[in-house]
């Protein structure tokens, strides 16, 4: 059936119909009074989404994009770094910084499990000449459905002095609890596609004073995203480039909604999620791929044990219209993801488990009781 298409993916995330009708105005000149009114209502509830007072400053890019200008901003060619790599995206985040020059040194985990917080103690204690400029972490590791401890990793960055930490938090923004002032982040980079629910093609940035030292100094090429040209327009709320004016139409009434849910509603609505989807997935039989006790608020991975994870992403797509993303890299075919990460509500996730029974069934998969995803999912979800 035509428009029953159902994303369970971290990402792009499903957008509210008031936000797509939103950015179906027509579009207003950028350098309007207008649209600067619209831009200072979007930046004040972006600081109150990212708990902070720092400079909050809007890209036309995605999360990539932002986490690339919070790295080549404030470090320049040479700088030591140390990058948290535990899945794809740590990954990446070393790669740029192998791509500019910068001697970056890799903390590693096995994908599926959190990175260990003393690895980074003891560099950061080691450092006696405070040599090391920045820790990159991933918050949550959207390939691995891994979420990171990013306080106590945060609590020695602090300790060491010197090293800014900078923060890809792509779907953990909007999902969980991110209090940039009050751990003291250096550098908190977003997508729009994630928690936000708004389709592809804003990146957003927070910026500490620290940071700002930091920039005066850094030496690394940058022009389209150099973020002291979005700080020095989005004093006077406007953008120093070509903005996607209707994309800010959908972020406003996005963040209202968010608003008028309140933060606490939001970071329990995403808790309970989680554990509805990995309460179901248990008690299906089916392994799950990251511990409880790391477990990410945008996705749940699963990695399936006598039946094949693209067999039950086609037919859950071909029967249901639900897409579930895939493994990544070296996982493909291994696990599947179900994303529970924005606009998506208890409703969502029971549809979507029993849709997988079904599917597991039709498979031949038999290793549990039919009913037992929907019943321990609905168990949850009634008690959180």
């Amino acid at each position: 059936m035509d428009n029953k298409l159902m994303l369970m993916i971290p990402g792009p995330t499903p957008v509210p119909e008031k936000v797509l009708l939103a950015m179906a105005k027509h579009p207003m000149g950028h350098r309007s009074g207008d649209f600067s009114e619209i831009m200072a209502e979007i930046t004040q509830n972006l600081k109150w989404l990212h708990q902070t007072q720092n400079d909050l400053l809007i890209l036309t890019a995605s999360g990539t994009g932002a986490m690339e200008a919070g790295i080549i901003n404030f470090l320049s060619p040479g700088d030591r770094v140390l990058v948290g790599c535990n899945g794809k995206f740590g990954d990446r985040w070393g790669e740029v910084c192998d791509a500019y020059g910068l001697q970056t040194e890799r903390i590693t985990a096995e994908w599926g499990k959190a990175l260990d917080p003393e690895q980074f103690r003891e560099q950061l204690e080691a450092d006696k000449e405070k040599t090391i400029k920045a820790v990159i972490i991933t918050h949550s590791e959207t390939s691995t459905g891994v979420l990171n401890d990013l306080e106590t990793i945060n609590r020695h960055v602090k300790a060491h002095g010197e090293a800014l930490i900078m923060v890809d938090t792509v779907t953990s923004l909007g999902a969980v609890s991110v209090p940039v002032d009050q751990w003291g982040l250096d550098v908190v980079a977003s997508g729009s596609q994630k928690g936000y629910m708004i389709p592809p093609g804003l990146g957003f940035v927070a910026v500490s004073t620290k940071a700002w030292e930091a920039y005066k100094t850094a030496k690394l090429p940058r022009y389209y995203l150099d973020l002291g040209k979005y700080r020095k327009d989005a004093a006077k709320n406007t953008t120093p480039f070509t903005p996607p004016v209707n994309m800010f139409f959908g972020l406003q009434v996005a963040l209202q909604m968010m608003q008028a849910e309140g933060l606490e509603n939001i970071f329990a609505r995403h808790k309970r999620l989680t554990a509805a989807s990995r309460a179901a997935v248990k008690a299906l039989g089916l392994p799950l791929f990251a511990p409880d006790d790391a477990a990410s608020p945008a996705i749940t991975a699963v990695a399936p044990a006598g039946v094949d994870a693209e067999k039950i992403r086609s037919v859950m797509k071909k029967r249901f219209d639900i897409v579930l993303a895939g493994g990544q890299d070296h996982l493909k075919g291994k696990i599947f993801r179900i994303g529970h990460l924005g606009f998506v509500s208890d409703r969502d996730i029971l549809a979507a488990i029993s849709s997988l029974e079904a599917t597991l069934l039709e498979l031949g998969y038999e290793q549990f009781s039919p009913g037992a995803g929907i019943t321990a999912a609905s168990k949850v979800i009634a008690e959180l």
